[in-house]
């Protein structure tokens, strides 16, 4: 016998909707592009935390742990010939990020291992241990040619697992001894610790720093960014930078329609009033799996704008969710996009961010080969044939 309530219902399985999880930015673990299985959450009612009329408070409470995996990478410096970045060379000690940044592009990455943009992204890190002999070996390459190493640009070089691994730290103090250039760009304190480093750099031309302030409403940047440092630490940061000497520029990257743009004068004014000197912006981008997992993140903390957003986000993208052109991918095009980089330009001139002087091109000319190489380490197991 058929159950009345099937005939009335003929599809039960209702998928469950996404909830917000304390500490973390993305609400779901969604598969990535490369992935021949797709793995749905569906909510049969048996859940034992959820009601037909209310949401229990353990839903929101409920936290995953972090794990940080040792890597011994092969190599450590990655090149790009990208007309629309400042740099050509990156040095990235982590994969993966636990700031949680919903608004990521290198989300996409964690695909590339088997794992979920999603929360994978933000739990599941990897460290590259020997970060500082690879940078190494490479700079005494007889072909090394030197050029800026920028830090920071896919994952934050100083995300908490820093803290006690010390890769970035290393990292830096190999390029010191190197006298090499290097832009580094974070949202944590933490860099704060290296200030010692950095001071010495800067006084040869040797160092840009950027410190990214998405938005001063701490509401916001707990969902938005959850464990990168609040908004006004950031700026006490900058003020620590400018007393030491380090001339900072503010980036006030992304600028998301309805939800932060709004505050872009407020975020330059707040800079200016720290000690930035410069600063830069970027509109919302959403390549592959981030445009999912923000419209995911917008519907559960934003529900009544959510369509708003991603409409103005269309407006700047050629009436898409993204566009991977080069001309226009970092600050969109059409009207809505014109207007936000005339209001940058004119807050650029009231509030002095404009002296892009003190960031002139970085001095390649002082650098020197390391004077200690290290011996290579094995990274797959596989014994020597001549032992």
């Amino acid at each position: 016998m058929v159950d009345d309530e099937y005939l009335e219902n003929p599809d039960p399985w209702i998928a469950a909707k996404p909830e917000a999880i304390k500490g973390r930015g993305a609400v779901s673990n969604i598969a990535g592009r490369y992935e021949t299985q797709l793995i749905e959450v569906v909510d049969d009612g048996w859940l034992p935390f959820r009601d037909d009329t209310d949401i229990n408070p353990a839903l929101k409470t409920h936290s995953l742990k972090s794990t940080v995996t040792p890597e011994l990478a092969k190599s450590i410096l990655t090149r790009n010939e990208s007309p629309d970045l400042p740099f050509s060379v990156t040095l990235n000690s982590y994969r993966g990020c636990e700031h949680g940044c919903i608004y990521c592009f290198a989300r996409p990455t964690h695909a590339y291992l088997g794992l979920s943009p999603g929360l994978d992204f933000e739990t599941r890190l990897y460290a590259k241990t020997n970060a500082p002999e690879l940078l190494r070996r490479e700079l005494a390459h007889p072909h090394y040619q030197v050029s800026p190493i920028a830090f920071g640009m896919n994952t934050d070089a100083y995300q908490p697992c820093e803290r006690e691994l010390k890769i970035t730290r290393r990292c830096l103090e190999v390029l010191h001894e190197c006298n090499h250039p290097l832009g580094m760009i974070t949202k944590s304190a933490l860099i704060e610790r290296d200030i010692d480093v950095l001071q010495d750099m800067t006084a040869k031309n040797l160092v840009t720093v950027a410190i990214t302030i998405t938005t001063l409403d701490h509401n916001i940047s707990r969902t938005l960014e959850p464990r990168a440092a609040s908004p006004s630490r950031r700026l006490q940061t900058i003020e620590k930078l400018t007393r030491a000497g380090i001339p900072v520029l503010v980036s006030v990257a992304p600028v998301i329609p309805f939800v932060t743009e709004q505050e872009l004068e407020k975020v330059m004014q707040a800079a200016a009033n720290a000690g930035a000197v410069a600063a830069g912006y970027t509109v919302l981008r959403l390549p592959w799996e981030v445009n999912p997992l923000f419209q995911q993140w917008l519907q559960t903390h934003f529900p009544e704008r959510a369509e708003r957003v991603m409409n103005r986000i269309r407006d700047m993208r050629g009436g898409k969710d993204y566009d991977s052109n080069f001309a226009t991918r970092m600050r969109g095009e059409g009207l809505w996009a014109d207007m936000i980089r005339q209001r940058f330009a004119k807050a650029l001139k009231r509030y002095g961010l404009d002296k892009s002087g003190r960031f002139a091109q970085l001095d390649c000319s002082q650098f020197r080969k390391p004077l200690s190489i290290p011996a290579a380490k094995k990274t797959d197991g596989q014994l020597d044939i001549f032992g």
